[in-house]
């Protein structure tokens, strides 16, 4: 159980610094006409959230 709390913690990680890269991007883009349609700072807030409360899950079941 532990370890899958740890692997979802480490997925969500994962999709908070990919989301970072993708927020970068979005606010590097050469035509500010060319809109997006992904919510990178909101997707990256949850994914932190998320990994915060499966580390604190998984710790807490020692």
């Amino acid at each position: 159980m532990q370890l899958q709390l740890w692997i979802g913690a480490a997925g969500a990680a994962v999709i908070a610094v990919v989301s970072g890269l993708g927020e970068h991007r979005r606010r590097e883009r050469k035509r500010i006409d060319d809109v997006g349609f992904v919510p990178w700072q909101f997707l990256q807030v949850m994914a932190m959230l998320g990994a915060v409360i499966l580390a604190s899950v998984a710790l807490n079941l020692r």
